[in-house]
């Protein structure tokens, strides 16, 4: 399906000059000529023509990451940073004397958005980690409840060569769990609403709740705390996002509004009551991050980034009945809730850069489509996070793609074979893993 080039979502303000000089030939029309004016004096002759800044990426299959069928020997243009166009060759208009790259025999996506994990909350080791994300493709990170400092947030509001974009969700909201990283500890609907109105003064992405009790250990949220929770948050127009485990506290937690589930169901299989509980919840997000499938794999695809002993000890996991146990109860609840048409995004948990193109293979181990996968890691969770100049290769939209040496349409481990990185329009620096 041929991809509609259009550069008519740019303001005049964002438009590129030969784009504009474009649109107003345009719109002449055919055998139309310009509006005639008295000759105009005493008018400095026009200056030289501003050096064109556009690259047009030639000869790569173009993943949207949409939906969309791909396109195959695409072209894409590139300005100021944004797409300004993207189509078949020979149906894209670009401007003379733009800088041209062979993309010939490659595949380009749209960069990945983990829309959950756990970072650094130091400036300097925040931003090695973003560095590191983006040398494996992540194009944004989104902190889920655990940023205790106001220099984590702050770098939200920056663009940092060469490093992913950085969301938060500020502090998390639970009841008490001593030896926990800090968070907001509630135990009264107040406390629900003014630990909502604490993270909404520090103009936070989204809310985040815990919602379980850690295997016994500890008192959780009950529809009388969360429910306050989250309607102070939607008072504030902030989403909400629930870590959940159990059947019983998803379905509760959709009764009560909830925007977004930051794991599966992990106790047992979803059951129809939910499924149906879902249908009257359309937008409802579910971000899977599947745990471990409980198998040894082969890592060697990490080399350039670590070391061969560094690999061996990460592959050195041995098999567990018990995890893959539990992998097959989430995976099969993801396959179910993917089938019942609820929207998926994207997320991995913890700290580990790499992890993503794991993440995805889980994915389809689990029943989804690799193109269903790729639209769950770019489009659906940049929409998730409110990332809306993220997700897609379309005009209008952030130059962030990945180039990759194989299709992962048709294998998605080949998200892992990467050729190179853009982030705004400019190649991340991949020469030594997390590099500045």
């Amino acid at each position: 399906m041929k991809q509609e080039v259009s550069i008519s979502k740019f303001d005049n303000a964002g438009v590129p000059l030969w784009a504009l000089a474009f649109l107003s030939l345009a719109a002449c029309g055919p055998g139309m000529e310009p509006a005639s004016e008295e000759p105009m004096t005493d008018v400095e002759p026009a200056s030289d023509a501003e050096p064109v800044t556009a690259v047009v990426y030639e000869g790569a299959r173009v993943i949207a990451g949409d939906g969309s069928d791909p396109i195959d020997n695409a072209a894409i243009v590139v300005d100021g940073g944004v797409f300004v166009a993207v189509g078949a060759a020979g149906e894209v208009a670009a401007p003379e004397g733009a800088a041209s790259v062979d993309l010939s025999g490659m595949t380009v996506m749209p960069v990945i958005v983990d829309a959950h994990v756990h970072m650094n909350t130091s400036r300097d080791a925040l931003i090695n980690d973003l560095r590191q994300r983006a040398w494996f493709g992540v194009g944004a990170a989104v902190s889920m409840g655990s940023d205790d400092t106001e220099e984590a947030l702050a770098v939200r509001g920056e663009e940092i060569a060469g490093a992913a974009r950085f969301r938060s969700a500020g502090l998390g909201i639970t009841r008490p769990e001593p030896g926990r990283r800090v968070v907001h500890w509630i135990n009264t609907e107040e406390e629900a609403r003014e630990a909502v109105r604490t993270e909404a003064a520090r103009n936070v992405d989204l809310i985040k709740l815990w919602v379980d009790h850690r295997d016994g250990q500890y008192d959780q949220l009950t529809p009388e705390l969360y429910g306050p929770a989250i309607d102070e948050a939607h008072q504030h127009g902030i989403r909400v996002s629930a870590h959940i485990f159990y059947l019983e506290d998803a379905k509760g937690l959709l009764r009560a509004d909830v925007d977004m589930f930051a794991h599966g169901v992990r106790d047992r299989d979803v059951d129809d009551e939910f499924i149906e509980l879902l249908a009257g919840q359309p937008d409802t997000v579910l971000i899977p991050n599947l745990g471990a499938r409980g198998v040894s794999t082969d890592l060697s695809w990490l080399a350039g980034a670590f070391s061969e002993e560094e690999i061996a000890e990460l592959e050195a996991a041995a098999d567990n009945p018990d995890v893959r146990e539990a992998f097959g109860i989430q995976a099969r609840n993801l396959a179910r809730m993917s089938e019942a048409g609820t929207i998926i995004a994207f997320g991995t948990d913890g700290n580990t850069p790499w992890a993503p193109h794991v993440e995805m293979e889980d994915m389809v181990i689990s029943g989804m489509t690799p193109a269903d996968v790729i639209v769950a890691a770019t489009r659906n969770s940049a929409a998730a996070v409110g990332l809306e100049q993220m997700g897609t290769i379309e005009a209008g939209k952030s130059a962030d793609f990945i180039v990759l040496e194989a299709d992962p349409l048709e294998d998605i481990t080949n998200t892992r074979r990467i050729a190179s990185v853009y982030m705004r329009g400019e190649a991340v620096d991949r020469t030594a893993y997390g590099s500045p």
